[in-house]
């Protein structure tokens, strides 16, 4: 398991000095902000108390951002409140810092959100939250609402948000190949992660689970 990077101590106390670039902390938990653009999807990711532990321990460890391809370095190797965090991407040098400003500690719903601190080519919040359903079913989504704080980013305009949306879809495919390979039989491979949208819950198809090849 591939973990953070610490964050050195001068660099922690800057960027928690600083404070998020907007206003509207913690809407991610309720009805998102007029004024940004919006985004929310799901994704089930198995079923059962021992999934939604599994899953809940992946998000708060950085590992869905790691396992999404990022570069996260963090003020703690756990997310807590006040947790900062630099994330990179591949060879790209730009390195955006966010902030968690509330986390999620519920029998059935678990998570955090970070919001964007200056520097970052954006502003906003993003929320990651696992929760384990009344059917026992756990579903993982990602929320967020943001929009350019930069020139690049403003000059950027729909391309800036295909590349939020294809980062999203990476954290939700993240997140349900970890629980896929806990859940499925030794040999067997799942392919195919369903993913919605909206807010709204829709029942996926079924993943196909091929033999794997050695």
């Amino acid at each position: 398991m591939v973990n953070p990077t610490t964050l050195p101590a001068d660099v922690v106390r800057r960027l928690r000095d600083a404070g998020p670039t907007y206003a509207e902390v913690g809407s991610t938990a309720g009805v998102l902000p007029p004024g940004y653009r919006h985004v929310s999807r799901t994704v089930r990711v198995g079923s059962g108390i021992d999934v939604f532990d599994m899953a809940t321990e992946a998000v708060l460890t950085w590992q869905v951002h790691l396992r999404a391809g990022l570069r996260v370095a963090a003020s703690s190797p756990r997310v807590e409140r006040g947790s900062v965090v630099r994330l990179g991407l591949g060879p790209v040098r730009l390195s955006v810092p966010c902030v968690v400003v509330y986390t999620v500690d519920e029998p059935r719903r678990r998570g955090f959100a970070y919001g964007t601190l200056p520097g970052h080519p954006e502003r906003g919040e993003e929320s990651f939250i696992v929760e384990r359903r009344s059917d026992d079913t756990v579903d993982f989504t990602v929320t967020a609402f943001s929009r350019p704080a930069t020139l690049p980013a403003k000059a950027a305009g729909p391309a800036g948000l295909a590349v939020q949306h294809w980062l999203t879809r990476r954290y939700l495919r993240a997140l349900a190949g970890k629980c896929a390979d806990h859940e499925r039989p030794p040999g067997l491979v799942t392919r195919r992660v369903g993913i919605h949208g909206s807010g709204r819950y829709r029942p996926q198809r079924q993943a196909r689970e091929i033999p794997a090849v050695a």
